[in-house]
């Protein structure tokens, strides 16, 4: 895998017997996922929706994975009600909340990846990544999503609000909430977003 390491030249080494995790985040609104349907023939099906407004669910996703043990998926979501002066993404400490529970939860090294999203390069995180000896980073290569097991969980949750109608911003919160604790239960569909993305792990000689 190509990409830079931001744990301060850490070895991986390091982090045999621990947990590779990949994280990512997305954004829900209150307008509906864009979805397919049947139509007569000549006619495309025009399915007019609300949804416009401020407001937006930011969700970071992390699915970990080691051999032998089930595959998790945690999460952390913040809701922005579209107030001028507020953040509409999660910051490098919503981030790294995310991972010190990560590692409360498997009690074991964690070797993470994730692509370059300006708060994953900021200045202020290899700060944060050297202050956790248990804390291996990789950054996956530059407009490589697909390579990101955590977008094939995303597409997953967003194919399951389509045929949602416009709602208040705390019950999309709630139904993302709702979607992602189903797949917490649902390993083996966590194990085909890791398929499909491709990617192989090869574990460094003890």
């Amino acid at each position: 895998m190509e990409g830079g390491d931001l744990g301060g030249g850490k070895s991986a080494r390091a982090a045999c017997g621990g947990w590779v995790c990949f994280e990512d985040e997305a954004g829900f609104t209150r307008r509906p996922p864009k979805g397919r349907t049947w139509g007569r023939r000549g006619t495309t099906p025009v399915v007019k929706v609300g949804g416009r407004g401020s407001g937006r669910v930011s969700v970071a996703g992390l699915i970990a994975m080691r051999p032998g043990s089930r595959t998790r998926l945690c999460h952390r979501v913040l809701r922005h009600g579209g107030r001028k002066d507020e953040r509409r993404s999660l910051s490098e400490r919503d981030y790294i909340g995310l991972l010190d529970g990560v590692h409360q939860l498997v009690k074991a090294p964690i070797v993470l990846v994730w692509d370059r999203l300006n708060t994953h390069v900021s200045r202020a995180m290899p700060h944060m990544i050297d202050e956790r000896e248990w804390l291996t980073v990789f950054l996956l290569p530059a407009y490589a999503p697909e390579l990101s097991p955590v977008e094939y969980l995303w597409a997953h949750v967003k194919r399951s609000l389509v045929n949602l109608a416009s709602v208040a911003l705390d019950r999309l919160e709630a139904l993302v909430r709702n979607r992602l604790k189903r797949l917490q239960y649902r390993s083996s569909i966590l194990d085909g977003f890791l398929t499909a993305s491709s990617l192989t792990l090869d574990l460094p000689p003890p």
